[in-house]
């Protein structure tokens, strides 16, 4: 266990949790809704603090991460705990169930990247990943100050569902975000994934103005797929900066979802409505290689090239197309 940051405590001994937008109110012996952080002795504390449940390294696209050091590998680490609950869930197994762990300190986070470059392997740092990293506080913010001064790499894979002050403070040690916006109207928040949609948008909103955002929308058949919710999307996007890439994630039958995958034509559908307005736009799940290329936003020449996780940068000079000299948005 690890004391928590990010609450106080109520005349009437309840904590208050401070970290994310459910706000919990922790009674002594309790834990809130994210089930890793809870009240002893009138402490809270977090439980999942250096357990890891899942850890790999893996190409940098799985993230999905495609204009952030393409091709790069990073050390995947990832706990239990979540503050949502998408019935879709993909990770269902550990972020809303209690899977086995081991200890892994943040010092032994670190070493274990370091020891992948050593091996001549391209790992640029450490993903937190796999369930809620928002929910493994703690432990990102130790980890990525550490990684930082050694020179690494930190990325989460989040939900995006924070309070300000807890994003602002970890910004610094962040240099990559893919930020899941499940859908674009409250009520499918609401009834899908026990949230709100206006925090995501405001964790969108300052994160990039600290670091690489890339945006993912599972699309989920009849529920947020319509056209008009995808302009919806796409235009909020534009709004913050047409370069921010955007991943169209297929839907296939998982936790308590037992809805047909999502058609191949509504999903290319969303990718060519998002294309008229935002420069880099990716299909997930669907081994479409067309809608997995990134394309110069000047010529439409493609500059880097996927097949699966096989990525080859093939016309850029730089940070700029070889054919026409527009500036491309890649961190290389």
């Amino acid at each position: 266990m690890h004391e928590a940051m990010f609450w106080h405590k109520k005349d009437n001994g309840l904590i208050f949790c401070e970290l994310c937008p459910k706000g919990c109110s922790i009674r002594e012996g309790h834990k809130g809704f994210c089930r890793v952080r809870e009240n002893r002795d009138g402490v809270l504390y977090t439980i999942n603090y250096a357990r890891v449940s899942s850890y790999a390294l893996d190409p940098i696209e799985k993230k999905p991460l495609y204009n952030f050091h393409p091709g790069s590998l990073i050390l995947s680490l990832g706990t239990m705990g979540c503050n949502l609950r998408c019935g879709f869930c993909q990770n269902w197994q550990i972020a809303q169930a209690d899977p086995e762990t081991i200890h892994l300190s943040p010092q032994e986070a670190v070493e274990l990247a370091l020891d992948q470059k050593s091996k001549g392997l391209p790992c640029i740092g450490i993903a937190y990943t796999y369930s809620e990293p928002f929910m493994w506080y703690e432990y990102v913010y130790d980890t990525s100050r550490l990684a930082s001064e050694a020179g690494l790499k930190n990325v989460m894979v989040t939900n995006g569902y924070v309070r300000e002050a807890p994003l602002k403070k970890l910004l610094p040690y962040i240099d990559a975000m893919n930020i899941d916006v499940k859908g674009f109207t409250d009520d499918y928040y609401k009834e899908n994934c026990v949230g709100h949609l206006a925090p995501v948008q405001r964790t969108v909103e300052i994160a990039r103005q600290d670091c690489h955002v890339e945006i993912t929308t599972l699309l989920v058949p009849g529920l947020n797929d319509s056209p008009a919710e995808i302009e919806q999307l796409v235009d909020w996007v534009a709004g913050i900066n047409p370069d921010m890439p955007v991943h169209f994630s297929r839907y296939f039958p998982n936790y308590q979802f037992d809805l047909p995958p999502t058609p191949v034509e509504t999903m290319q559908r969303a990718y060519q409505i998002a294309r008229q307005k935002l420069h880099y736009v990716y299909l997930g799940n669907l081994g479409d290689p067309v809608t997995q290329q990134t394309y110069c936003p000047g010529c439409g020449e493609p500059v880097i090239k996927r097949g699966g996780y096989n990525t080859r940068v093939v016309g850029l000079a730089k940070d700029r197309c070889r054919r026409c000299g527009e500036p491309v948005r890649v961190i290389m």
